[in-house]
């Protein structure tokens, strides 16, 4: 079965080493082929020294979905009317009590790592750089 995909550990830790090398103590496997693929779906390791601003996706279909394989992240909620005041922060933790979180369009969400991190992101497409 050739055009099957598998995720394994080497492939995490191939992507920690990366993480650990890069400049922004963060790497990414992408799963989808395009960029304008209708689903981005995606690997990402990151380190507790990465550094992820909030941000929101604007456009009415982009949802996010997030999933921790390894290690434990918080996901940060601020509001939008008092100048980004954190409303919320939820933990993330692999085979923990809450591993994974969908954030609808429109919200102001960033990360904060506590150790080595492996999540899959799931997101409508396609990627545009200047949108995202």
């Amino acid at each position: 079965m050739a055009d099957v995909k598998l995720f394994d550990s080497d492939v995490f830790s191939s992507l920690k080493r990366d993480a650990e090398l890069s400049p922004r103590r963060r790497a990414n496997y992408n799963v989808h082929e395009h960029y304008d693929d209708v689903v981005q779906r995606l690997f990402i390791a990151m380190m507790p020294d990465s550094y992820v601003r909030p941000h929101r996706h604007t456009q009415a279909h982009k949802w996010e979905f997030f999933m921790v394989l390894e290690g434990e992240l918080d996901i940060l909620f601020f509001d939008d009317e008092s100048e980004g005041q954190l409303v919320e922060r939820i933990p993330l933790k692999a085979g923990g009590e809450t591993s994974g979180v969908e954030i609808p369009p429109n919200v102001w969400h960033a990360t904060v790592c506590h150790s080595p991190v492996v999540f899959m992101e799931v997101k409508q497409g396609p990627y545009k750089a200047t949108d995202d």
